[in-house]
């Protein structure tokens, strides 16, 4: 049984949020300001952490949709085992 698209898109939303904010504050700590004014090189590499953290976020929460799915799916499976006995 596959997921609501609801859910799988508060789910991707929440990873690519989740890791967009922290490329944005991992850029902080490095002292890159991603909304500094023009394209110097701490306003691209902010730019850069950013958009790196949003899209592994994202890869982490459809893998997490796929380990769900999984479980969900080994559940809903009567053995087998048995009926080959």
């Amino acid at each position: 049984m596959s997921r609501s698209p609801l859910l799988e898109g508060i789910s991707d939303a929440v990873g690519f949020v989740g890791g967009a904010l922290l490329g944005f504050w991992a850029g902080r700590h490095l002292g890159w300001d991603v909304f500094a004014s023009g394209y110097g090189t701490d306003s691209i590499g902010g730019i850069v952490l950013v958009g790196l953290g949003g899209g592994l976020g994202l890869q982490l929460a459809r893998q997490w949709q796929a380990q769900q799915g999984e479980r969900s799916d080994a559940k809903d499976e009567p053995s087998s085992k048995k009926d080959n006995e």
